[in-house]
């Protein structure tokens, strides 16, 4: 049956026959490289790579407000994005979705922390007045560094060599909207990613609720339908070899990925997966190597317990939960290192950032 299943998607993903991309039931004309396809990435025995938290991580504390966005740099070394003293609070935007507080300016402290993988310590930062909510941070291929602020509705590219001043903007200060008529405005985006080929992916957030795709420059090329019914789009990761952006749905507690039009020049609204479960709750963060999606998410209800996720990119399925020894609150991004080996998670409350090595665990279930 799960066979079964994983043809549906590998099907929706490629498009054989140019059939419409929807589930099919029949299978007689998969070829050989279909099958060997799927064959390879079915979970054999779910041989997953199980986070095991790292004691005494931070060894000191860290002294910063909520930490919205995490992400790490060539050399392995964990990027923060805080808040500082500045909360998101109940009244911080009115209901056309203008920032309320401009009087309070930006946030004075560093904004952006580079932390060494070892003890946590901070090695260097910048970002100080100049955002005003931090939200996502993404550090791409080439270690430039990407930042979103939901009150400034903008994203920033700042390249290794200069903090000072971003290389590019997307949207307009302080002007919530949505693109048309010549102009690209956002609302509260929330998270970037990167492909190596340029392209940049943006959930576009708390108010419009999409998915917009932009080249190197800058440029919109596509914005998801709205056929997808997002409900604040709240973190994205690019999984670049199977040519999927997979975004985490946040209120409407799933995982949604998507065709990136990387290799084929082709995007759609129709989903390549959902990934849904009564366990999932309201996901907050995405992140990935290979094809494994690790996911945390955040309070929901009684019955839904706050904790992170190790979900097989190709059959959806759920491979393992795990969280933090003393337990997790309220975590709000997750990133991993580019060789595989180490897993980080922050908190908006407490303030926090959490190591994992990613262990190899057998698991015959």
């Amino acid at each position: 049956m799960l066979k079964k299943i994983i043809i549906i998607l590998f099907l929706a993903f490629s498009g054989i026959n140019g059939e419409p991309e929807s589930v099919r039931e029949n299978f007689d004309y998969l070829n050989d490289g279909a099958e060997d396809y799927i064959d390879q990435h079915l979970p054999k025995d779910d041989i997953v790579l199980r986070p095991q938290e790292v004691k005494n991580w931070p060894q000191e504390s860290l002294k910063v407000g909520q930490i919205t966005g995490v992400s790490i740099n060539s050399l392995g070394q964990p990027v923060i994005f805080h808040r500082g003293e500045r909360i998101w609070v109940y009244g911080s935007f009115n209901d056309s979705f203008y920032y309320q507080y401009l009087d309070q300016g930006p946030i004075s402290e560093d904004t952006v922390l580079v932390l060494d993988p070892h003890t946590g310590s901070v090695l260097h930062s910048w970002g100080a007045n100049t955002f005003y909510i931090p939200h996502g941070l993404t550090v791409d291929h080439h270690d430039n560094v990407w930042l979103t602020d939901v009150a400034k509705h903008q994203i920033y590219k700042y390249t290794p060599q200069n903090h000072e001043y971003p290389i590019l903007t997307i949207g307009e200060a302080f002007t919530p909207g949505a693109p048309g008529n010549g102009r690209v405005l956002l609302c509260m985006p929330t998270a970037v990613a990167v492909a190596t080929t340029g392209e940049i992916f943006v959930t576009d957030g708390y108010c419009n609720s999409h998915i917009l795709k932009f080249n190197a420059a800058g440029k919109l090329l596509t914005m998801y339908e709205d056929s997808l019914n997002l409900n604040v789009p709240h973190s994205v990761t690019l999984l670049e070899h199977l040519d999927i952006v997979c975004v985490a749905d946040r209120e409407n507690m799933r995982i949604v990925c998507l065709r990136a039009g990387l290799k084929r020049f082709l995007t759609s609204s129709e989903p390549y997966a959902l990934i849904k479960d009564p366990t999932l709750g309201r996901v907050y963060a995405v992140t990935s190597h290979g094809d494994t999606i690790y996911a945390v998410n955040g309070p929901t209800s009684e019955t839904v317990a706050v904790r992170g996720f190790t979900v097989n990119a190709v059959s959806g399925k759920i491979l393992d939960t795990w969280e933090a020894s003393t337990g997790f609150t309220k975590p709000h991004a997750v990133a991993v290192t580019r060789n595989g080996s180490h897993l980080y998670v922050s908190e908006i409350g407490p303030n926090k950032i959490w190591k994992f090595v990613l262990t190899d665990v057998y698991d015959k279930k």
